[in-house]
């Protein structure tokens, strides 16, 4: 299955949202999910993952699901891209849910002073 998502680019230092959308019920009720982001997919260290846990990987329906990324995170990140994708954890084995996607990340003008 491929995926093509347009969204918004990630602003260094700013939440970022994302709701996808696919035609599968890929995020049914009950289920766990886990996402690393990293710059390219070799890099060997995740800059943040993401989990239904702490709310960042949020299932929205059976076909919808959306990606939180807290401001502490995109501050980490430097212009250019990150990568992510889904897994699922709530099944015996972990499950790739097929997909993954690239956003770009800006570095935006108006910054947070702190």
């Amino acid at each position: 299955m491929s995926c093509f998502v347009q969204g918004p680019v990630i602003l260094i230092g700013y939440t970022y949202r994302l709701q996808i959308e696919t035609e599968a019920a890929l995020f049914p009720s009950q289920s766990l999910f886990e996402a690393d982001i990293r710059g390219k997919p070799s890099d060997p260290f995740a800059l943040t993952t993401l989990t239904s846990a702490e709310g960042t990987l949020a299932r929205i329906s059976d076909t919808r699901v959306e990606i939180k990324i807290p401001s502490t995170a995109t501050a980490r990140f430097t212009k250019g891209s990150v990568m992510i994708d889904l897994v699922r954890r709530d099944l015996p084995e972990p499950l790739h849910l097929g997909f993954s996607l690239e956003i770009p990340v800006h570095l935006p003008i108006t910054r947070d002073p702190s």
